[in-house]
């Protein structure tokens, strides 16, 4: 694409890629402070802004004393750097499976993809379990994690910016004559001209650097299954430590909701070179998009019911957790089904499972799937990833707390006494925290139909005729007989 020429904004053009990449971190800080373990979730000035004091408020959400200088730390900083360090060192001496992505365009050829993220964070894990072996709840990376919050997320951030910074800076020595002897080449949608647009989008497909020692390492495809998705699974563990220091025991919607979300980082880094079909891969370029997306907002947002539940630890029960676990299994089986159901059907059409099922013979030779699971809905498995996240924020229940300090009267129903003396209540505060445990749920869900929105135009332009009349014979785009 030519900048300036037949300009195809996403996302809202310049304006909404700016809103993004200054609002996102603004809205980290917003959940970070706002659900807290000082005075409750949410805030009370938050929902009382007629009394609302800068005073005040910087009591309740425990805003640090020395004001934004104090939001990050060298040390913390450096940490999380010494994290990525050895992810990188992990991923370089770990064995893996090597692999090749989809044609490019503009070469025609594929690139390695070097694959090895489960063993890597299982190597996080078991380094982790035997510290919590020796010092139990107190040990360093819980309680590093713990106190120091707020300044990993600044580091996370400041690495997305500066990740992003870098590739779009030095997309410009892309040689777009075409096959270039290194195979780079830019993101279709990320030439626009607009310099804030092309930095959140990407401009470059898939940035590579070569490191003394690591080798060349592809940079969007080891963001996007390493730091942050092992760091999820990381912070929630030491939300489920600071619980145990806080009550002196574990409640089982904690324990639960960081099983299920293990299972489902763990999940994807198994099978992790099936990234090397998805949008992200194939049409992103490599941008503030998802460099954020990878740092700061999957291991921070997606991590944000076990940072809930480590200071109101509800309690399930046997039929609550059949409950949630029934709703994960059920959108686990649709996801694992639908997509078993077309790669089969992709890589061999007469085999048993898939033979008899009706299709459409494009003009470009390959065949759409208008029976089966992908006769319900063009995107069933969007809707079995969607219910698999859902059972993310159930075990929060009707989310919102209130923290009572130590000897305060309390006519509360119910509390959680802290071992410190604290009582933790939700009489008054049940309901008011749900913008904070269910906010991942209903960004999925926007997530998932922008996505199918996405993929539906690229679907329309590359087989024309074809996609109008398989729309026509699969009408659904996600949920059957509802969207």
């Amino acid at each position: 694409m030519t900048p300036g020429t037949d300009v195809k904004y996403e996302f809202g053009g310049p304006l909404g890629a700016s809103a993004i990449t200054l609002g996102l971190p603004v809205l980290l800080y917003f959940f970070a402070f706002a659900c807290n373990d000082v005075s409750g979730c949410p805030a009370p000035s938050v929902l009382s802004p007629q009394t609302l004091s800068w005073a005040k408020l910087r009591a309740e959400i425990g805003w640090p004393a020395g004001g934004l200088r104090y939001l990050g730390s060298w040390e913390a900083t450096g940490v999380v750097l010494g994290y990525y360090l050895f992810s990188l060192l992990l991923w370089r001496i770990l064995p893996a499976q090597t692999t090749h992505g989809t044609k490019l365009v503009h070469h025609g050829r594929r690139l390695e993809y070097r694959f090895n993220a489960f063993s890597s964070t299982l190597v996080h894990l078991a380094i982790c379990a035997v510290g919590t072996y020796f010092q139990g709840a107190d040990f360093v990376v819980w309680t590093y994690i713990s106190d120091n919050y707020v300044q990993i997320l600044t580091a996370n951030i400041l690495i997305a910016y500066g990740l992003a910074t870098f590739v779009y800076v030095r997309s410009f020595s892309v040689n777009t004559n075409y096959p270039n002897d290194d195979m780079r080449e830019l993101a279709a949608g990320g030439q626009t001209g607009n310099l804030i647009y092309d930095f959140y989008i990407g401009r470059e497909l898939n940035p590579r650097v070569t490191l003394p020692v690591f080798g060349e390492i592809d940079l969007k495809t080891w963001c996007e299954m390493r730091p942050g998705l092992t760091g999820w699974i990381l912070l929630n563990l030491a939300f489920v430590a600071k619980q145990y220091r806080t009550y002196g025991y574990v409640s089982d919607s904690i324990v639960l909701t960081a099983c299920v979300q293990a299972f489902y980082v763990l999940d994807g880094q198994y099978m992790e070179s099936g990234i090397l079909t998805m949008i992200d891969i194939t049409t992103d370029g490599f941008g503030f998009m998802l460099s954020f997306g990878d740092a700061p907002w999957v291991p921070f947002l997606y991590s944000t019911q076990c940072r809930y539940l480590s200071v109101h630890p509800v309690h399930l029960g046997w039929t609550g957790i059949g409950a949630v676990v029934s709703v994960f299994s059920l959108g686990l089986y649709l996801f694992r089904a639908a997509n078993s159901q077309k790669n089969t059907f992709r890589k061999n059409p007469e085999h048993p499972k898939v033979k008899g099922l009706s299709y459409i013979q494009t003009k470009r030779g390959t065949r759409l799937l208008t029976a089966g699971w992908w006769g319900m809905s063009r995107h069933i498995n969007y809707f079995g990833d969607w219910l698999q996240a859902l059972p993310f924020s159930l075990p929060t229940g009707l989310a919102g707390y209130a923290i009572i300090p130590a000897g305060s009267a309390t006519a509360a129903s119910h509390a959680f006494r802290m071992l410190d003396g604290r009582e933790v209540v939700s009489d008054q505060a049940a309901g008011l925290g749900v913008f904070f445990t269910y906010f991942y749920v209903l960004y999925f869900a926007t997530l998932l139909i922008h996505r199918e929105r996405r993929d539906d135009a690229m679907c329309h332009e590359k087989y024309g005729a074809d996609w109008e009349k398989y729309r026509k014979l699969v009408k659904w785009r996600i949920v059957p007989w509802v969207y």
